[in-house]
This record gives structure tokens, C-alpha cells and sequence, in this order.
């Protein structure tokens, strides 16, 4: 089972993607409405300029929504064992291995394990939230064992 401060690691490197990208589509976005230049077709420069403003403003909720993960991230300290599904949790099942901390999808650690980074309020962890190494739920119709939680 890979350490939790791997997966933590891979979800930090995840968000910090996502701001770069965020980050850069946003400059992108600015300097292409800067260069747009007036012409006798004030019409045309107007629309330029609405659509780089736009696509800047779509970049800026990409990048309020990766802040609030970082944030999210940061108030998880990875170190901390858990005997339970929960926040913070590193969850083996009979479907996969859960890292209780933001929906960031299917993960690679750094020693190549694959994880899934999900939040603590997705249908899963509800259905598995406070279960312990051995209990067993039904999720979407299906047995779901919990082999360990760490």
C-alpha cells in the first residue's frame, strides 16, 4: 500500500496543474485583448475584446475552483493514521483504493500505484464513511468490502 504523503504528493502536483493552467490561460486571454487593435470595424474590435474577456473570466473560475482544492488539500494532514473512512483516509476496497481528500479522479503516485483522490462528499465515501478495516456495504447494488483503511 503506497504512503498516504505520496498521495498527497500526487494531489498537490494535480492541483498545481490545474493553477498553472488556470494561471496561463488567464495572461493568454489578457494579452490577446490588448493586442486587439482599433480599426474602422469597431464592431469587429469590440467582439475581440468580449471574447478575450470571456475566455479570461473562464480561466479565473478554473482558477478560484483550483484554489478552493488547494485549500481543501491543505487541511489534510497526511501523516495522520485513520481507523475509519473518512477525510483524510486512505481506503483499500473491493473496487479500488480511495484517498479521502478531493475529487481529483484516477491518480499515479510517485512509486506508480494508481489511486482514486475523491472527496469526502462523493457517493462512495457517503456509503463507506466511518466503516472500519472488514466491514462490508452495498453500493449500487454491488458488495463492496473494505480490506484496509489507513
Amino acid at each position: 500500500m503506497p504512503a498516504k504523503p505520496a498521495l498527497h504528493a500526487a494531489c498537490l502536483a494535480y492541483v498545481q496543474l490545474r493553477l498553472d493552467a488556470a494561471r496561463a490561460g488567464m495572461a493568454a486571454a489578457q494579452e490577446s485583448s490588448n493586442s486587439e487593435t482599433k480599426s474602422s470595424a469597431g464592431d469587429k474590435y469590440e467582439t475581440g475584446r468580449e471574447m478575450a474577456q470571456q475566455e479570461r473570466d473562464r480561466h479565473a473560475a478554473q482558477l478560484h475552483e483550483a484554489q478552493k482544492l488547494l485549500a481543501d488539500l491543505q487541511k489534510i494532514n497526511p501523516e495522520l493514521p485513520s481507523d475509519t473512512v473518512r477525510l483524510g483516509a486512505l481506503a483499500t476496497t473491493s473496487l479500488g483504493r480511495f484517498y479521502i481528500s478531493i475529487s481529483a479522479g484516477r491518480l499515479t503516485a510517485a512509486d506508480g500505484q494508481e489511486f482514486m483522490a475523491v472527496s469526502p462528499v462523493a457517493p462512495i465515501v457517503a456509503a463507506l464513511s466511518g466503516r472500519r478495516a472488514g466491514d462490508e456495504v452495498v453500493f449500487n447494488g454491488k458488495q463492496v468490502r473494505v480490506e484496509s483503511v489507513g
